[in-house]
């Protein structure tokens, strides 16, 4: 006769437990993407009414022509929110449906609560988890990986992982080595467990902390000796150019290399390289180092500048607007800055594991597989409503377009739950007081003048939803 009692393996003396069999890990695919920064606009013509410096010697130096500025309603969380109601919005996953929420960023509002607290609150995500991840530039990759080893393991399904930072409000703008350096931003991507290969191949996470004091940002429980020493300020960005630069060149390619050795890859398999975006020359350093064409490393700051955290998910998400990346495609992410820490992982781009609207937003796969919407017709009073709830204004004061219809959209306000891009309800929370009169004012009026679409920011702000 067969037993068919389990065995059990002893814990301690008097109790037993059964033995399991170990779970089948899962793949974690990227399934959304978002991206939000502020209007505001400050060019390095701009900058040379503030330190002694000129667009010449900038774009020299960095590749920088320009970078945004947060508001002053405008923070790490309503940027963070905003960023992942679009990746949500795009995956078509209810905040409800979200297990974990991860954000990685310097530039936080408060020690506690997290910022992912505050974004899970104002999503509505109420079956997650959140938490904040410090790894300064390194963190958006470092989130990932974290959020991948949850979904490979089955503990979660279905994760938020964003990059955010409002780095102006840390910057000496005495310092023309800091200040043309860095800008706001936040990007969000959405990753979901799936049983087809694919996704997240693999990951490095490194350290050095011997380096710490080459790129540091004091708070008030640094020591006080630390801060007497002429060079750094409490709540202000310091840098060791040279030094940063040195290890920055160092890494890009090994990390790179490691990660897409543990999928048994090499360099000549990468469509494309998204790399933190502090300097061109860095990023120019790491088409050499990898010996692939210069083409093939996604580049865009230019635009934007240093925006820490938040530069990987923002280059992420701009390189799949510009048609960089499409199913089939094997791509990698490479961070490094402030720890001094460095990461980087490996990504393939697989059709099957992409929601319909993905697969449309990207575009057929190599094969000429074609591909159909799946969207359900348009329901009017659906439309009206959504219409009637999306009377409301961005963080400069612009009305909002209202949102494509969803039933599922509806059920969900009439069950008081949030909703992925649901444009109007959400905005309405990001109140935030004045930065004080220490903050930094910029002479933004040559800007204006060249955007004149920027809109005036309203001096009446809604109050926070109940």
């Amino acid at each position: 006769m067969i037993d068919t009692i389990p065995r059990s393996r002893r814990l301690f003396r008097g109790r037993a437990a059964p033995a399991r069999r170990p779970r089948a890990l899962r793949y974690a695919h990227v399934i959304g993407w978002g991206m939000e920064v502020p209007s505001q606009v400050l060019s390095n013509s701009d900058l040379e009414a503030i330190v002694e410096t000129n667009d010449e010697w900038i774009t020299t130096r960095t590749g920088i022509k320009e970078r945004r500025i947060a508001a002053q309603r405008e923070t790490t969380t309503s940027l963070a929110t905003r960023a992942a109601q679009k990746a949500l919005d795009l995956a078509d996953v209810l905040p409800s449906a979200i297990d974990l929420i991860i954000v990685a960023t310097a530039t936080p509002e408060h020690i506690f609560p997290s910022t992912a607290s505050l974004v899970q609150d104002y999503l509505g995500a109420t079956n997650a988890g959140a938490f904040d991840l410090s790894a300064a530039c390194s963190g958006f990759v470092y989130g990932v990986d974290m959020a991948v080893s949850k979904i490979q393991t089955g503990t979660v399904n279905t994760a938020l992982v964003i990059g955010a930072e409002t780095l102006s409000r840390v910057v000496d703008w005495t310092d023309r080595g800091t200040c043309i350096l860095f800008g706001d931003g936040a990007g969000a991507v959405v990753l979901q467990g799936s049983d087809t290969p694919g996704g997240v191949l693999g990951s490095v996470l490194r350290s050095d902390g011997s380096g710490w004091d080459m790129l540091t940002l004091p708070t008030a429980n640094s020591r006080e000796t630390y801060l007497q020493d002429g060079a750094h300020q409490q709540g202000r960005i310091y840098m060791d150019g040279r030094g940063v630069f040195r290890f920055a060149t160092r890494v890009i390619g090994e990390s790179i290399r490691d990660a897409l050795t543990q999928a048994g890859l090499t360099p000549d398999d990468l469509t494309l390289v998204i790399p933190h975006q502090a300097n061109q020359r860095i990023i120019d350093h790491a088409a050499k180092a990898l010996k692939i064409p210069e083409d093939r490393v996604y580049s865009n700051v230019a635009r934007y500048g240093n925006t820490s955290a938040a530069s990987i998910p923002i280059a992420l998400a701009e390189a799949v607007e510009e048609e960089r990346i499409k199913p089939g495609d094997i791509i990698a992410l490479v961070g490094f800055g402030g720890g001094l820490s460095w990461a980087g992982d490996g990504h393939r781009v697989d059709c099957r594991a992409l929601p319909p609207v993905v697969l449309a937003h990207l575009g057929p796969p190599p094969g000429g597989l074609r591909l159909r919407r799946s969207a359900p017709p348009a329901d009017p009073q659906v439309a009206a409503a959504d219409a009637a709830l999306a009377d409301d204004v961005d963080s400069h004061g612009a009305r909002l377009p209202a949102p494509p219809p969803r039933a599922d959209q509806q059920v969900a306000r009439r069950e008081g739950r949030g909703v992925a891009g649901n444009g109007g309800v959400l905005s309405q929370c990001f109140t935030s007081p004045p930065l004080g009169a220490n903050a930094p004012r910029f002479p933004l009026s040559a800007a204006a003048k060249r955007y004149p679409q920027m809109p005036p920011i309203p001096q009446l702000l809604p109050p926070r939803c109940a």
